[in-house]
């Protein structure tokens, strides 16, 4: 069975907690998403940024996480900033257009 650490991106302080979090191959990490996996590890280390997204993406998707199609980036951003403005935010985003 493969290791974490074997995918683009993943180092081990980001293995170790990806396995705190019950993500403990290259197969569960695919099978939850980027967006899962980077949900879980908010919850249980607040800290979690951004960057950690976009390698999560880049780990499921074999590229490195700086040559991720803008639009991609875009896409995780938004769902990261959800984490510091709530839902409510992009709700009322959308709701006013």
């Amino acid at each position: 069975m493969a290791e974490l650490i074997s995918l683009r991106n993943i180092g081990k302080e980001l293995e170790k907690k990806l396995k705190s979090i019950d993500i403990s191959t290259p197969e569960a990490l695919k099978k939850v998403g980027s967006k899962e996996a980077f949900s879980r590890l908010k919850s249980q280390y607040p800290k979690v940024c951004l960057v950690h997204l976009y390698a999560l993406e880049g780990a499921i998707s074999d590229i490195d996480y700086n040559q991720l199609p803008e639009a991609v980036k875009q896409s995780l951003k938004d769902y990261s900033d959800s984490f510091k403005y709530g839902q409510d935010f992009f709700v009322n985003d959308i709701t006013a257009e």
